[in-house]
């Protein structure tokens, strides 16, 4: 493993003030102890520990069968690697919809039972009371909007959002409300970019986007997108920087050879 890179923590207060001095932000997913560490590594801003992690490490057609403890479980593996780069958790279906209690109480699980420094939800306007509440309890939220994965069906499926002048107009009221319920900042997914772009000048907390264009304060990315492990399908959006998914099957491939041929393991690889 690489040595640790001495960073100064990513702070909520730092990751805004990236907006401002015209910083671009880098955000990458993480769900275990060891690619948090190798991520932190490479100068990630922050680690979000995704819902995602539901069809990337567990192999389901979407986020809604994530639960509170599988998402606690991954955000304590990430922030065990007590990386520099700010840890978001990821609030999975249903742990925060049903009412402001709920919000707040599976909210701050996520900071003490898991480590988390932040969190991050999904909805519009609607969700304005739930984000001021928990964020008056002193956790910090970060928005999400756009085509968010949790309401997929309420969407006809993974459509691009900010095409007609009433979803503009949706989207950038909410914008508006998240900030003014205290987000730190939101992500804006599957968007059309001169929306996300509109949002990106109208408002002082950051937007980090994905899928939505070039003039986003910053970018997020699975991380088994960008190395090729999650090889289902591979959206417009994505690109891909390694294929890990050859490398490891053709190092597994000459493991089982050489095992079946005797080759493995050799007397230098035994103990006499």
């Amino acid at each position: 493993m690489a040595e640790r890179t001495a960073r100064k923590p990513v702070t909520v207060t730092k990751f805004v003030d990236k907006k401002a001095k015209g910083e671009k932000i880098a955000v990458l997913t993480a769900y275990d102890y060891f690619t948090a560490r190798f991520l932190d590594n490479a100068g990630a801003d922050a680690l979000l520990v995704g819902d995602s992690v539901g069809m990337v490490v567990y192999g389901e057609k979407n986020t809604h069968s994530v639960t509170m403890e599988m998402m606690l479980a991954h955000t304590r593996a990430v922030a065990k690697a007590d990386p520099a780069a700010l840890v978001i958790g990821d609030m999975p279906y249903m742990s925060y919809q049903p009412s402001l209690k709920t919000a707040v109480i599976n909210a701050g699980r996520f900071v003490s039972e898991a480590g988390a420094e932040s969190v991050k939800l999904e909805g519009g306007i609607e969700m304005a009371p739930t984000i001021k509440r928990i964020v008056e309890c002193g956790i910090p939220v970060m928005g999400h909007l756009g085509m968010t994965p949790q309401s997929v069906h309420r969407f006809g499926g993974a459509r691009v959002q900010g095409r007609t002048d009433a979803s503009r107009q949706y989207l950038l009221e909410s914008a508006q409300a998240l900030q003014e319920a205290g987000a730190f900042g939101i992500v804006l997914e599957l968007m059309q970019s001169d929306t996300a772009t509109e949002i990106t000048k109208a408002i002082a907390i950051p937007t980090i986007g994905i899928g939505a264009g070039k003039h986003c304060d910053g970018q997020v990315l699975v991380i088994n997108d960008i190395t090729g492990m999650y090889d289902i399908f591979q959206p417009k959006f994505v690109r891909r920087y390694a294929d890990l998914a050859s490398v490891i099957e053709k190092a597994a491939t000459e493991f089982v050879a050489d095992v079946k041929s005797g080759g493995y393991p050799t007397d230098d690889e035994s103990f006499s």
